[in-house]
């Protein structure tokens, strides 16, 4: 009995023994590859050495809201058991490998047993919950961290930036626009196993690409970058092989572009030292209907010691942008920009400046030059989280402030590589992006286009006689071009109106309004094409005044066929320079008439005479005379017959003709 008692325990603790040193391998094998930054085999082998010790994957279980006392600022090294090293490296390498999902609960894991030796767990867990779309979660988590990291490092700072960053994720989520977009994973011919990301056209039907996958079937490729052309047209990929460019085994090519007359491609080519990325940019010119031997760009380009990556030439031939970490920069990767002789080759490099570039990383540069608008990918400012897309107007030497380009232009996870064959205002006509939004590890391409929406102008018509608005006018627009009608439209009760146009354009815009006279006004195109909206100045309509009916002056009287005034006239005109007096600014015509007996010279004569006297009487009351005119009508406008139907004469008639008017031309 005791024998066998003996057997079994030898037994046991012979297959205790070898599970133990198997775990061991496992975990041997992990740090290994850890070391060597191959994470996806190192999550394979930690897997592998969790689950010989008896620890498999677990839910996630952290409670946001319980704080940890450690802060990532001490940067703690304690003595931790294996086990414990393991489950925080495999969360780290799931996280790197930009594999959330399997990240997260192995982080919550580290946090409820380790959270002091590694108080970083707890930011990449809010980190892993923000990409998993888990804000509210996530904002709790960061929060958390914030209050208990005393250290002001890049933490703090990258924490503050992911709180601000959910906030923007919030807004850009709910925004009213949305259902202008389209946006779906491309073909899946260029999406196959691995990454499949850069996108160039090196004509409208042939598209390059950066690809990860099996070069052919069976290939043990090991994830080398390689690029590779497909026939693309309208959203369909087809005929998808290897570039016809010298691509060597082991060594990773990709992210390409291609000069502006098509005869010069230029690529990064890269390898793994010691775990370290040692990236160059190349060049090869167009061989036939292949490409010829690939040559390094001159040290003006790839310093020494730096990376170079993402070529992009401009499409005057002007420039080639790039990303480099050299000397000189902001931090990380900035963006460069190297101007080309006319060979194709570097003759300066300036950096894009401190508009550009952050000290975090900016990447992948793209020039769409109908809009003069550079698109590059960065993740040092406020966004949606990992890298977003930024845009920027101007040129090299002249950049606006980059405007982050939002969702879903951009998710809450890596956003890299921008391909637009727009030749419209349209930018997000006709994309291809590089995203791992839909992925567990690796970029993928996907198709994107935004309908642009109609440019909307909004004016206004008004008086000229005060700025009061002119309800009710009909407004004509008119491209002066074609002499088409663009839009008619009538004013509102504040008097304004609006239209929209496909684009912006020179514009001729008449109104009309019942009392006014007609008015024209013209719309210039903004400097901003892609503005959303403009308000176009106000057209000014005159009123049309109808001068009020003239008043006849009573008990005027003169001389028999003269002009003097006889002595009864005064009182009745010292009562119209009563009423001038109390109305300063009035202005009035004096108009003298007479019947119809004389010639009408005769009659135009002595009435001129008459008016005349009129107002050289107002001025001796003290009237200033630029307040005066006169004018003599003679018999032509009587107020009633000079003759009766009989044709015998009309004595009452010819007495109401022969009168003194006045007409107010001023109020």
């Amino acid at each position: 009995m005791k024998k066998i008692i003996f057997t079994t325990a030898a037994s046991l603790l012979m297959a205790l023994s070898a599970g133990a040193q198997l775990a061991y391998n496992y975990l041997r094998a992990a740090d290994d590859y850890y070391k060597k930054n191959d994470y996806n085999s190192a999550a394979t082998y930690y897997e592998k050495y969790l689950v010989a010790k008896g620890k498999s994957q677990r839910q996630e279980s952290y409670k946001p809201y319980v704080a940890t006392s450690a802060s990532a600022g001490q940067k703690l090294k304690p003595a931790v058991s294996n086990e414990q090293e393991a489950t925080y490296k495999l969360a780290e390498s799931y996280r790197l490998l930009h594999d959330y999902e399997k990240a997260a609960p192995y982080y919550a894991t580290v946090m409820e047993s380790s959270a002091e030796a590694y108080p970083l767990a707890a930011y990449y867990y809010a980190v892993s919950l923000r990409a998993l779309g888990k804000y509210e979660q996530a904002g709790q988590v960061f929060r958390a961290f914030l209050r208990n990291h005393a250290a002001k490092d890049e933490y703090a700072a990258a924490t503050a930036r992911e709180i601000a960053n959910l906030d923007f994720i919030t807004k850009e989520l709910s925004k009213k626009d949305l259902d202008l977009y389209k946006i779906s994973k491309a073909p899946t011919g260029l999406n196959a196993t691995g990454a499949s990301y850069a996108p160039l056209w090196l004509s409208p039907s042939t598209l390059v690409f950066t690809s990860t996958r099996p070069a052919n079937a069976g290939d043990d490729h090991g994830f080398i970058n390689r690029l590779y052309t497909a026939d693309y047209e309208a959203g369909n990929a087809a005929n998808i092989r290897l570039l016809a460019l010298e691509q060597p085994a082991g060594v990773h090519q990709g992210s390409g572009s291609v000069s502006a007359d098509g005869q010069a491609l230029y690529f990064t080519r890269w390898n793994m030292e010691h775990g370290k990325k040692i990236a160059s940019i190349w060049m090869s010119r167009k061989s036939g209907d292949s490409w010829g031997a690939p040559v390094m760009l001159p040290e003006m380009v790839n310093v020494p010691g730096a990376n170079a990556q993402q070529p992009f030439a401009t499409p005057d031939g002007k420039y080639l942008l790039f990303a480099s970490d050299r000397a000189g920069g902001n931090g990380g990767f900035d963006l460069w920009a190297a101007s080309l002789d006319g060979s194709g080759l570097p003759a300066t490099v300036t950096n894009l400046g401190e508009v550009i570039n952050t000290a975090g990383n900016e990447q992948a540069p793209f020039y769409h030059a109908t809009t003069g608008t550079l698109v590059f990918s960065a993740d040092g400012r406020t966004g949606m989280g990992g890298y977003d897309f930024f845009s920027s107007r101007g040129t090299v030497g002249n950049w606006q402030t980059p405007v982050n380009m939002g969702a879903p232009v951009n998710s809450v996870k890596d956003d890299i590589y921008f391909g637009s064959r727009s030749n419209n205002r349209n930018l997000l006509d006709d994309v291809l992006l590089g995203s791992d939004r839909d992925a567990s590890c690796c970029l993928e391409l996907f198709f994107l286009h935004k309908d642009r929406a109609p440019r909307q102008l909004r004016g206004t018509v008004v008086s000229c006689e005060g700025g009061a608005p002119v309800a009710g006018a009909t407004v004509v627009v008119k491209d002066p071009a074609t002499n088409s009608v663009v839009a008619t439209v009538t004013t509102a009760a504040d008097g304004s109106y609006a239209y929209s146009i496909p684009e912006y354009t020179a514009l001729q815009v008449d109104a009309n309004a019942a009392g006014y006279t007609n008015a024209t006004g013209k719309v210039n195109a903004p400097d901003d094409l892609d503005a959303e909206a403009l308000v176009t100045p106000a057209i000014c309509m005159h009123p049309i005044v109808t001068p009020p009916a003239p008043v006849t002056l009573t008990d005027v009287y003169y001389d028999f066929d003269q002009a003097t005034l006889k002595p009864e006239s005064f009182a009745s005109l010292d009562k119209l320079v009563d009423m001038l007096n109390e109305h300063p600014a009035m202005e009035i015509e004096l108009g003298a008439h007479t019947d119809s007996k004389g010639s009408e010279r005769h009659n135009k004569k002595l009435s001129e005479a008459r008016a005349k006297s009129v107002v050289d009487y107002l001025i001796s009351k003290g009237i200033d005379k630029q307040r005066l005119s006169w004018k003599g009508y003679g018999a032509s406008m009587p107020v009633a017959p000079n003759t009766l139907p009989d044709g015998s004469d009309n004595p009452e008639g010819r007495a109401l003709n022969r009168r003194t008017t006045f007409s107010i031309l001023k109020q």
